[in-house]
């Protein structure tokens, strides 16, 4: 075995991962390619045509270089890794973004890498602008704004904001969102590419849009300054300002530029005007200085030209493709209006369809209540007929209690009349009798008193008649027999001579005869005292009688002229 063949083989492909603002991608590439190979790979795959914007970045050391395309890849101080790691970014920036960026996917890309340089606040935004510009990231990202669907705290997850601003003002998240979305509501109707093309006119005015900063010093005083290299030319800043530049030279005033190692030159179109220099101190931003420089003024006198063939073919297409966008935007937003048309009918009609439901089953309920009351009122209307006829009865017999009251009322009070007529008549037959009672007891005091004075005059008589006989007793004895006493029981006394005859059993009778009319007088009366008042008690239990019958005919007469309400039904 010979030495060359113990000698390790070489590789003939290497690996490649290309990282866009988007995506990543690796490749395999062979040995011998090109810077050219590897970038028209990369363009091909993310259908990029206009490529004089763009280039490989790779990371060297401390600074970054861009991949040249006339040289080898694996020629170049690329990193050693496997695989070899470049990113795609934006090399060259338009003056007029709407313009110059004809294809979408430019757009896009474009779009992706300016709002990360301003989230990455490598270029300055005002907080205004930056809300602005948020709100049009939103409609790229989102589409319309619809307040059913993007509820509250929606955009929690983006990064719409350089904390810079945040930190600036003392407010919530919350409050941003709401903020953001107050303008993100005025963008209603713009499409993505749209959106993201009104981003970047916004952005295209911003200081610091497009300009890659470099440190260097002026003449041999090592004065701190910063040049920075765009679209419109060269900018001398000071270290601490990259917004307002102290000097500037716009391409179209340069006649030259050139270096020799650490010193640049430029020379002014106008002779008059003094060469400036500045120096540099590292090798291999010099070169990407001169680079960026070469670049930034091939597009300047690009711009002033007439379009290529190829760049017009691209405008064309683009404009064509542009308006078949817009015409299908312009469908897809009428079949949208169409389809919110035929979805808010259809929640119209679903809305209909529910409330007809509702409105049917609330019928049917009312029509189970109106059949229930129905059934209920026609019980209740036979049970008010039988009530009715009831009252009726009941009315006509009141009607005849009423006329058997009356009747007897009147019966009563006829009867009244004759036991108050009785009463009158028994009250004035107790008058007479109590006159009669008294003249007849002044009677018997008459009687009494002449009977006392009988009495006191027999005993007189007695006793003269006593002395007379033992005076005169042959006298006596001549008139042995006596003649009858004159009629009527009196004493008689005749001329000279006195003739009595008094016999007590007369007198006796008499008395006897007399207390027994006393007695029957007496009698009599306490009948008659019991007879008034049984009267007077008849009259006062007919009188309460009276009172009764009339208050139960008063009664009867309301009951039967009130009307009974059976039943009141309620409507709704």
């Amino acid at each position: 075995m010979s030495i060359l063949g113990l000698k390790k083989k070489q590789p003939k492909t290497f690996k490649v991962k290309v990282i866009t603002m988007d995506a990543e991608m690796e490749f395999s590439c062979e040995v011998k390619w090109k810077g050219k190979d590897l970038f028209d790979l990369v363009c091909r795959t993310v259908g990029l045509r206009e490529t004089w914007f763009f280039g490989l970045r790779y990371t060297v050391k401390d600074t970054y270089a861009w991949l040249k395309t006339e040289k080898r890849v694996l020629d170049q101080e690329v990193p050693k890794d496997s695989p070899i790691t470049f990113h795609f970014l934006a090399k060259f920036f338009p003056e007029k973004v709407e313009e110059e960026l004809v294809q979408e996917i430019t757009q896009h890309l474009f779009f992706l890498q300016v709002k990360k340089q301003i989230l990455d606040e490598e270029i300055f935004c005002s907080p205004e602008a930056s809300v602005l510009l948020a709100s049009y990231a939103v409609q790229a990202k989102y589409g319309d704004y619809e307040p059913n669907f993007h509820k509250p705290g929606f955009l929690a997850q983006d990064e719409l904001l350089p904390k810079r601003v945040l930190m600036q003002y003392q407010m919530t998240a919350d409050m941003w969102e709401e903020k953001i979305t107050a303008w993100y509501a005025e963008h209603r109707g713009i499409a993505r590419d749209e959106a993201e093309m009104d981003y970047l006119k916004i952005a295209q005015d911003l200081d610091m849009y497009g300009v890659s900063y470099f440190a260097i010093t002026q003449n041999k005083r090592d004065t701190d300054l910063l040049l920075g290299v765009d679209a419109q030319g060269l900018h001398i800043y000071s270290p601490n300002s990259k917004l307002n530049p102290n000097k500037s030279f716009p391409w179209s005033g340069i006649r030259n530029i050139s270096y020799s190692e650490k010193e640049f030159t430029i020379k002014p179109l106008d002779k008059k005007k003094d060469v400036f220099k500045f120096y540099s101190s590292q090798l291999r931003v010099n070169k990407l200085i001169l680079q960026l420089c070469i670049g930034n003024h091939d597009l300047f006198m690009r711009r002033r030209k007439v379009d290529s063939i190829e760049v017009q073919q691209m405008k064309s297409q683009a404009k064509e493709e542009k308006a078949r966008k817009k015409v299908e935007r312009q469908i897809l937003a009428r079949e949208k209006q169409m389809r919110e048309e035929a979805e808010r009918a259809k929640e119209e009609m679903e809305r209909r369809l529910f409330q007809l439901q509702d409105e049917a089953r609330l019928a049917n309920e009312a029509l189970l209540r109106s059949e229930e009351t129905a059934d209920l009122l026609a019980e209740k209307a036979q049970i008010a007929e039988e009530e009715a006829k009831l009252l009726a009865h009941k009315a006509a017999e009141a009607e005849q209690e009423r006329q058997r009251i009356e009747a007897t009322a009147l019966k009563t009070k006829e009867e009244k009349r004759l036991m108050e007529q009785k009463m009158r008549e028994a009250e004035q037959l107790a008058v007479k009798l109590v006159e009669q009672s008294e003249r007849r007891s002044k009677e018997a005091d008459h009687l009494k008193q002449d009977l006392t004075e009988a009495k006191d005059a027999e005993r007189r008589a007695k006793q003269k008649l006593l002395e007379i006989t033992k005076t005169s007793y042959p006298l006596i004895a001549a008139y042995s027999t006596p003649p009858p006493p004159p009629e009527g029981g009196d004493l008689a006394l005749g001329s000279g001579s006195m003739r009595i005859d008094f016999k007590d059993s007369d007198m006796k009778r008499l008395s006897m005869e007399i207390e027994r009319e006393r007695l029957e007088y007496v009698e009599k009366s306490k009948h008659l005292q019991d007879q008034l008042k049984e009267l007077k008690s008849e009259i006062e239990s007919l009188k309460l009688e009276e009172q009764q019958q009339q208050a139960g005919v008063y009664s009867l007469r309301n009951e039967a002229r009130e009307p009974k309400v059976i039943y009141a039904p309620q409507y709704y």
